[in-house]
């Protein structure tokens, strides 16, 4: 009977892990039924009425991660502008253009251009379509105009996110109010908090059929570069996959006069080359049947009605249907450049954006929404012709700083091979102005876009443009080389050890800083992880602090993150019980005993800190790795008094140091 209720019990939690999303803090949401996606939409359907009344125009984001939640916030928390409410023609929140017969009329006398969009059938599955009824087409497509002035908050957001066991929690947290992703930003949290509770202008959802509701599209979906070996960018593609999908799902919902907005970064050329013929297949096979095939949607004829609002003398309407109507999809691009910090909200909505559109219309339409939600007063937004140039400005951008990092590691070792500390040799440099911003590069590039972009340029220029010849030999080395050089920073630790008598294989080592950056909590691809990976294949037995990291995934679940079979695990051998790793939030108990300190992150609170402090954690004489130019010359020399060993990245005059103290 025992083993009965036990395999009854391991039954009972493995439907659990199947059919519930668990929260980082442990809360467990059962995910949704299909019988629950009719409910979910007729909600949505109801609320969107009623905020289009209001005036406002709705905006379905795809994705609740980092980005995207945090720029769901942003529109969701966007504020009338004056130029907005003086504009002769706008775009009125039901998605339809309103163009007002004389200025400053824009509710009176106006002429609307209504399109036809999908929507649920009664009673249907989410999965089922069926010609939709004339009222409810109706209710949907041709919503009375709003009267009176605007909003003073102009956009409403639904969040979509993917149900899945490992996200779907998101949608109940943001629906609380509660940020689905944390940040060190003080803002994140109460901009979320008052979106939803405050002013009510965002919500989430997990039906994609939110976006049969929307006017404008804005899509964060993950588009990754799969690298099939450490140390050569070149072996490996873009995974866009997902965008892919997501594209399909757009081109399938949402009404032909939709503006989709690519924020994701890209290779250059999606925008044009994948997303146009995805959405523009669509369009053609929902708008342009003959003859209507079973199951797809049969949009009424366009029409333009000529309309009177109160107030005005001659009532009633006339309409008519045009002789031609162009389904051209109104796709644009713009990238953000988000910095995860404790400025984050500012790095999106107080900072320079560059856009583009696929045609005159979508430029003008993204500029238009940019315009309303960002602060391009102070940041002026760049529009530029094509989209397949707004890709390629997000990854210039960050090829350059990758390759200008990445062109400091080989001085870094000449540094320490030749008695020259780099830190001070960059100091100097940087008082000119023109090289002010030189970066010592620290144990490896961390952070999503620095490590993988420029190998989407690569991958694009063969797999989207057709060239065959290798024009790039810059952009894929410099990722290689930021790649390996946290290797360089454990063949230091093995060094310190070695010069105490010790090996790697029979000593503890502290790692102090988990993430990629200074002062933040994003783990992504940080240079620590590749540390502690080679630390670990050396038979080394790891311990690691952060203040603003509460749990390593890369780590603790290296078997299906960041996604099955794409952890940096695969580079390495006897990593199996880093699922184990719990990051410590004490650092005394953290340096207790530990024979090697790797200062890995310039965190604030390891800035601070003395050598006799560290001493007295570890409670014996340790080896000391600086990775970041951490340490004062007079810590290092202090480090020797105590009779400790350190090296340290581009820091070639530790041993004239070090020698000093022998005289």
């Amino acid at each position: 009977m025992s083993e009965k209720r036990a395999n009854q019990s391991t039954k009972k939690r493995a439907d659990q892990k199947e059919n519930f999303s668990i929260s980082p803090d442990g809360e467990a949401f059962p995910l949704p039924r299909p019988e629950d996606y009719q409910k979910e939409f007729k909600r949505l359907q109801k609320i969107v009425a009623a905020q289009r009344k209001e005036g406002r125009e709705i905006v379905v984001v795809m994705g609740l991660g980092f980005v995207g939640a945090v720029m769901a916030g942003v529109v969701a928390d966007s504020v009338q502008k004056p130029k907005q409410i003086e504009a002769d023609g706008v775009m009125n929140r039901q998605g339809n253009v309103t163009l007002s017969s004389s200025k400053g009329m824009a509710r009176q006398g106006n002429v609307t251009l209504s399109l036809a969009c999908p929507e649920l059938a009664e009673g249907k599955g989410h999965h089922d379509r069926q010609q939709p009824s004339k009222a409810h087409h109706d209710t949907l497509c041709h919503p009375e105009l709003v009267e009176g002035p605007l909003p003073r908050f102009p956009k409403f957001v639904i969040g979509v996110q993917r149900p899945s066991v490992r996200s779907f929690w998101k949608i109940p947290l943001l629906n609380r109010g509660i940020a689905p992703v944390e940040a060190e930003d003080p803002e994140v949290a109460p901009m979320i908090a008052r979106c939803v509770k405050e002013k009510k202008t965002l919500i989430a959802t997990y039906t994609e059929d939110a976006l049969c509701l929307a006017d404008v599209v804005v899509v964060d979906v993950q588009c990754d570069y799969f690298k099939e070996t450490l140390g050569n960018c070149r072996q490996g593609h873009a995974e866009i996959k997902a965008l892919e999908d997501s594209l399909k799902i757009i081109g399938e919902k949402i009404k032909p006069d939709c503006l989709v907005l690519i924020e994701t970064t890209v290779p250059p050329g999606t925008t044009e080359y994948v997303a146009y013929p995805i959405l523009k297949k669509a369009f053609e096979r929902r708008f342009s049947t003959p003859n209507n095939k079973k199951g797809a949607i049969n949009p009424s004829p366009t029409t333009v009605t000529l309309s009177s609002s109160k107030g005005v003398k001659g009532g009633g309407s006339t309409s008519y249907e045009p002789s031609t109507m162009s389904y051209e999809p109104l796709l644009s691009h713009s990238y953000e450049r988000v910095m995860p910090g404790r400025e984050y909200v500012a790095s999106i909505r107080d900072f320079w954006r560059v856009c583009s559109g696929i045609n005159e219309e979508a430029r003008k339409r993204v500029a238009k929404f940019l315009s309303e939600v960002l602060n391009v007063e102070k940041y002026p937004l760049t529009v530029l012709d094509r989209p397949v140039e707004s890709e390629t400005c997000k990854i210039v951008e960050n090829s350059y700083r990758a390759t200008i990092l990445a062109f400091l590691n080989e001085w870094s070792l000449f540094a320490e091979r030749n008695g020259v500390d780099l830190i001070k040799v960059i100091k100097a440099i940087k008082v000119r102005p023109t090289h002010s911003n030189m970066i010592f590069p620290g144990p490896g590039i961390g952070g999503y876009c620095l490590p993988k972009d420029g190998g989407l340029g690569v991958w694009a220029y063969q797999k989207l443009m057709g060239f065959e010849d290798d024009i790039f030999k810059i952009t894929p080395l410099a990722i290689d080389i930021n790649d390996t050089r946290s290797l360089h920073a454990a063949e230091l630790v093995r060094d310190a050890l070695r010069n105490m008598g010790k090996i790697v294989a029979a000593s503890r080592i502290a790692v102090l800083g988990a993430s990629y950056r200074e002062d933040v909590g994003d783990t992504r691809y940080s240079g620590s992880e590749i540390l502690v990976r080679k630390l670990t294949e050396m038979g080394g037995d790891v311990v690691v602090h952060d203040p603003y990291v509460k749990h390593w995934w890369e780590l603790e679940k290296q078997d299906t993150y960041p996604a099955p079979g794409h952890s940096w695990a695969r580079f390495f051998r006897n990593q199996e019980k880093l699922t184990e790793t719990r990051i410590q939030d004490n650092l005394a108990s953290a340096l207790k005993g530990v024979d090697a300190v790797v200062l890995a992150v310039k965190h604030q609170a390891y800035l601070k800190l003395t050598p006799d402090e560290i001493i007295k954690m570890t409670k014996r004489p340790v080896a000391i790795i600086d990775c970041f130019g951490i340490l004062s010359d007079e810590k290092i020399r202090r480090f020797f008094e105590l009779d400790c060993e350190v090296k340290g990245l581009g820091r070639g005059h530790v041993k004239r140091i070090k020698d000093s103290l022998k005289r």
